[in-house]
């Protein structure tokens, strides 16, 4: 996919916010809209959860490299969302039972998760005359609140709430996570993170999303730059 189909065509670039985890894809994301629109704002939502704290810190200096090269990246936003009350003693909060390495998809499933995350901010947006909000997914997605029927329509009544036109993209929706690898090279992807159980501010590397992320770099033959605190 060239640069020039990333987005749309019938959507007209200007400032767009990407909601951001820190992960690889929505990493990647970020320094792509950066080639592309002229302002981007990074979004990260705090709740709560487990590998927040060692993922903001990882966010943080991953932006500040990416800033170097393209300072039409914006400040990190930070917005809350705590979730203590909804998962409670759940393995996302707390740290402890977590999906090892091998386990299904299904094992790292949030529920609700992305309704938390894209309604407070597409209000944010709406608030800051942001009409596009990036997010990562991809087209292997198997959950029920990553589907288009879900983001055209969370944003349609979120819009409808505030009597605004607020969009989703989804640029990478029709990609598989090597092709999404490739549009990565030459990015600072050590800073990325994708743990659900750091150690000392490292990834643990025996968990589902370290598994993930190993075969991720695998599967583009690249070496994997991150430092793991269990040998893998």
């Amino acid at each position: 996919m060239d640069m020039e189909t990333l987005v749309p065509a019938t959507i007209p670039v200007g400032t767009v916010a990407v909601l951001t985890s820190g992960g690889l894809d929505s990493a990647i994301l970020l320094a792509d809209l950066a080639r592309q629109a002229p302002r981007v704002v990074p979004l990260y939502v705090q709740g709560g959860l487990y590998w927040e704290a060692a993922e903001l810190r990882h966010l943080r200096r991953y932006l500040e490299l990416l800033r170097a090269s393209h300072p039409n990246v914006g400040r990190l936003v930070l917005l809350d969302q705590p979730t203590s009350g909804l998962y409670g003693s759940h393995w996302s909060v707390t740290g402890q039972n977590v999906p090892a390495a091998g386990t299904a998809d299904e094992a790292v499933y949030l529920p609700g998760r992305n309704v938390l995350l894209l309604a407070q901010s597409l209000l944010w947006c709406h608030l800051h005359g942001i009409h596009q909000l990036a997010v990562g997914v991809l087209g292997s997605n198997p959950f029920p609140d990553a589907s288009p029927d879900f983001f055209d329509g969370l944003a349609r009544v979120v819009g409808q709430a505030v009597g605004d036109t607020l969009q989703v993209l989804r640029p990478y929706d029709q990609m598989h996570k090597d092709e999404v690898m490739r549009r990565g090279a030459g990015l600072p992807l050590a800073w990325s993170f994708s743990c659900i159980l750091p150690q000392d501010d490292r990834h643990c590397g025996a968990c589902n999303k370290c598994a993930e992320r190993q075969q991720a770099f695998a599967a583009v033959g690249w070496p994997d730059p991150t430092t793991y605190a269990a040998a893998h």
